[in-house]
């Protein structure tokens, strides 16, 4: 804008040196000419702007916004507008527990009541971007300071509300994806009709009352010793079963054999071993016989 000016405050000059005996008279043409080419750069040097990625540019015209959003790469405008950037991109806000954590300094965890009446508190962080339509509205109605204006009290009053239909064990096991849900769908639309984008609601830590906290440690630890001594039954009764199968094989195996050996099986496999002593070269042997079979003896 000042390129322009300085145009102009040239241009009058040649202008003015060519109606008076001015020792600039001679060079009047050259002046004029001057002033016009600088005038010319300065108006596109403000007439094109150049807005950066991830960015979109919010027109304001003597003080008036204008409804017209410039986005990114080059823009030719009224060379008398001013550019505010607005940036688009995702951006977090985060109210932590954890000194320095968040965006606050300091302990910044909202605590809610839930349904029982117990009061928790929730670390979270929000995922959000501005609406590139609405920018202009935004910096009209809001500013640049929207994160404390609209998107910190939102969010609390979201999860306060959410918080209060759920009981506190609820919100730290059983329905801690439903409770996120909630405090998603609770500020929405708030968001939406503010300009803003919600992506997405992280839960990052709830912490409980130490006596909810107790409670829960003692459940989980009689549920795990439950499960632990199911799977001992199980193994037991496995083993058992295992043993009763062995022994029922066992004796089938014993009631086949009994039936297979009658007097002739028995008479002929001794006749075999008689056979094999008979054939040792070292053998004596004296061999009982039963009752119709004298013993007799077997030797070199």
């Amino acid at each position: 804008m000042g390129i322009i000016f300085l145009g102009l405050i040239i241009l009058i000059v040649g202008l003015s040196a060519s109606k008076t005996r001015s020792p600039l008279g001679r060079y009047k043409s050259l002046i004029v000419v001057a002033g016009v080419i600088v005038m010319a750069i300065g108006f596109l040097t403000t007439a094109i702007r150049q807005i950066d990625a991830g960015h979109v540019g919010v027109q304001v015209l003597f003080g008036q916004v204008q409804e017209q959003v410039l986005f990114e790469g080059l823009n030719i405008v009224n060379p008398l507008v001013e550019i505010k950037q607005f940036s688009i991109r995702t951006r977090n806000y985060t109210m932590s527990s954890a000194l320095e954590e968040g965006q606050r300094v300091s302990d910044d965890a909202p605590r809610v009541l839930s349904k029982d009446g117990l009061e928790v508190v929730i670390d979270l962080t929000i995922l959000y971007r501005v609406n590139p339509i609405e920018a202009p509205s935004i910096f009209k109605k809001i500013g640049l300071d929207y994160e404390n204006v609209i998107i910190r009290p939102i969010a609390r009053t979201g999860i306060r509300n959410s918080a209060s239909l759920f009981e506190a064990v609820e919100l730290f096991a059983e329905k801690r994806q439903e409770f996120e849900n909630a405090v998603r769908s609770n500020i929405m639309d708030t968001l939406m009709n503010k300009g803003f984008i919600l992506e997405q609601v992280l839960i990052r830590k709830i912490d409980l009352p130490k006596s909810v906290k107790e409670s829960i440690e003692r459940k989980i630890t009689a549920v795990q010793e439950a499960q632990r001594m199911e799977f001992v039954l199980q193994k037991e009764e496995r083993e058992a079963e295992r043993k009763r199968v062995e022994a029922k094989g066992i004796a089938d195996a014993q009631r086949i054999v009994n039936e297979g050996l009658t007097p002739k099986i028995l008479q002929f496999e001794l006749i075999k071993v008689q056979k094999e002593l008979a054939n040792s070269p070292n053998a004596k042997i004296i061999i009982l016989g039963d009752s119709k079979t004298p013993p007799f003896i077997i030797g070199n």
